[in-house]
């Protein structure tokens, strides 16, 4: 693994620098969309003559962490229909048991979906969940957060704003995730398009 930094943002990047490929790439910033270039020649070329210490894994990494793409995270129960549902919307899920694990990858990679899961519904708030769910407003408005359990209706828009989330979601309705995504992520970027307007003329300044 090596680490990189936004040269715009100065966000730090974790690159697995064996998926590379032997030519330079380029890829956008999850944080602030610049382009970012990295020559993988190079970097295989200087892996090879030094490898790497062992890294310790614990529990709860995944097996998508370190790969090279988008993320999106679960956190809670594991679902091999949820990992499916973030797949199909282009994303590679990564699963944390531990919500306060979740939120220390979060503050690294700040994945554009959140797939909230618990293992049991509580009514409002979801203490279990409250390490991934209460960010900051600043934070929170990077991603967009799905709650998902089997005794809620999907879209409710009620429940949405009492758990803390941007969509709720029925697992029966997993299947149909992608149409469902496309819509209540369209109506969260219109809300907040004056607002992340504001934010960029402000970053940019």
């Amino acid at each position: 693994m090596i680490r990189i930094t936004c040269t715009n943002c100065q966000k730090p990047l974790s690159l697995d620098e064996t998926k590379l490929p032997p030519r330079e790439v380029s890829f956008p910033c999850p944080a602030c969309q610049t382009k970012i270039r990295v020559d993988g020649k190079a970097l295989n070329t200087a892996a090879t003559a030094a490898p790497a210490p062992p890294v310790r894994v614990d529990d709860d990494d995944d097996e998508h962490a370190n790969e090279f793409g988008e993320k999106a995270i679960i956190v809670g129960v594991d679902d091999p229909a949820l990992r499916m549902a973030a797949k199909l919307i282009g994303f590679l899920p990564v699963f944390f048991t531990e919500p306060a694990k979740a939120r220390e990858f979060y503050m690294q990679e700040f994945p554009q979906v959140v797939f909230i899961h618990p293992g049991q519904m509580t009514p409002p708030p979801l203490d279990a969940m409250s390490p991934i769910i209460s960010l900051l407003p600043a934070d929170r408005r990077k991603s967009f957060f799905v709650l998902v359990a089997d005794n809620l209706r999907t879209l409710d828009g009620n429940a949405a704003f009492l758990y803390g989330v941007n969509l709720v979601l029925s697992g029966k309705d997993l299947p149909q995730f992608p149409d469902i995504y496309r819509e209540a992520h369209n109506a969260h970027q219109r809300l907040y398009a004056s607002m992340n307007a504001v934010v960029r003329e402000r970053q940019q300044a």
